[in-house]
């Protein structure tokens, strides 16, 4: 007779007796004891957990499992290690992203100090000169043409500094150097234009009245142009007396001059000459020797202490710009932001150039003034055929040759004085 329930079988109670060996009763000898508590926050068990005290049986359980790892064991799930935990000392850095975060950085911090430096400097240009206002132009030939002036300006020195200079204390300012600068493909042309040049004074318009002055014939010395009406009426003279096209006006004053040389250190000079000058404050021993800018200025100004007077006096000021921009660009100077921003200030804030001037131009005049020392370049005075009440007379046909080479881009072929 079959003592267990309907339905039940020998195998069902072989299977009962799995609830704990050696007992004859239908539950666990534990689940008669005590009742069974499931702990909050553990998964339900099923029935036979007690199978674990069997031999070679893992329940999973204590074992140090835990739930999400990958089997045979491992922490932080199928991803492998969380986000952020330390790699074990098997594992090398990764040195390729590494550099490319680096590579980046340095990337996005120079653009952003190439952007900063650009409108810092781009800000102190002084565009005051209107070329519009020019009337009856030439026709622009190939290549870039610039007028550059060094004027007797005194704008913000003090008496002290005027002293110290030599510059004297006239009221307004007058050009006391001029010279074009033409950059084109056969190499940078460097003419100077003596102050003394006897030019006509042609039909103008009045660059702060805008009244027209009509033409008359008359003549004078150059610079007197300048006094007279100022930038717009110097490029309208130079245009009419030599029928090539100025492109870009750049001018700079006494204390600008000075203050540029001084912030690049000095400008290394080889004088072959001695010579003294008490009106500009000169007095040099030949040789090679280091200008600051009071001695630069001096030797730029320049005049009675040479027997051809201005035209010596050119040549030096072409000599002293072509160094002073070879020695300014340089990479100890350049990639120096403790030198680079000083002679930068120093240049930007007393430079007045054309409304149409950027700092691109700029760049590529100061580089083509570095070309003329650098072999690539040749510096000149306008070819001069004799002169006339004092002033001197520039030889036309030499000057209409050379303004078609120059218009034309070619190799420059006329010599000057």
């Amino acid at each position: 007779m079959n003592d267990w329930p309907d339905g039940w079988t020998g195998d069902s109670r072989e299977r009962s007796n799995r609830y704990g060996r050696g007992s004859a009763g239908a539950q666990p000898e534990g689940a008669r004891v005590m009742p069974h508590v499931q702990p909050r926050g553990v998964p339900q068990q099923s029935q036979g957990y007690d199978r674990g005290h069997e031999p070679g049986y893992d329940s999973g359980y204590n074992t140090g499992q835990v739930y999400g790892s990958p089997p045979g064991g491992g922490q932080g799930g199928y991803g492998g290690p969380p986000p952020g935990a330390p790699r074990g000392p098997g594992h090398a850095p990764d040195w390729r992203r590494r550099i490319k975060v680096g590579a980046l950085a340095l990337v996005v911090v120079i653009l952003a100090v190439s952007i900063g430096t650009y409108f810092w400097a781009d800000g102190k240009l002084r565009r005051e000169v209107d070329l519009s206002k020019v009337i009856d132009r030439p026709e622009p030939g190939d290549g870039t043409n610039y007028l550059i002036v060094g004027s007797d300006s005194r704008e913000g020195m003090s008496e002290e500094e005027k002293k110290k200079l030599h510059t004297g204390s006239a009221e307004g300012k007058r050009t006391d150097s001029m010279m074009i600068l033409h950059d084109g493909s056969n190499g940078p042309t460097l003419i100077s234009l003596p102050r003394d040049s006897n030019v006509t004074i042609p039909s103008f318009r009045g660059s702060e009245s805008g009244k027209m002055f009509p033409a008359t014939g008359r003549q004078t010395k150059l610079n007197a142009a300048y006094a007279e009406d100022g930038p717009e009426l110097l490029v309208r003279t130079v245009e009419f007396n030599t029928g090539l096209h100025i492109d870009h006006y750049v001018e700079i004053g006494f204390a600008g001059f000075a203050n540029i040389v001084d912030a690049i250190g000095g400008v290394e000079l080889d004088i072959p000459k001695a010579f003294k000058d008490k009106k500009s404050g000169a007095d040099f021993q030949a040789g090679k020797q280091t200008l600051d800018g009071e001695q630069a200025l001096a030797f730029v100004r320049t005049r009675y202490a040479f027997a051809n007077s201005d035209l010596d006096r050119t040549k030096n000021q072409q000599k002293f710009l072509a160094a002073l921009a070879a020695q300014t660009a340089t990479p100890g100077t350049i990639l120096n932001p403790f030198a680079f921003y000083p002679t930068m200030g120093a240049g930007l804030d007393t430079l007045i150039v054309d409304k149409d001037m950027s700092l691109w131009s700029l760049g590529q005049m100061f580089f083509a003034m570095k070309g003329v020392t650098g072999g690539d370049g040749t510096s000149m005075n306008m070819p001069i055929s004799g002169s006339v009440g004092g002033n001197l007379v520039w030889d036309k046909a030499k000057v209409k040759e050379l303004v078609n080479q120059l218009n034309n881009d070619e190799k420059v072929t006329v010599t000057g004085n």
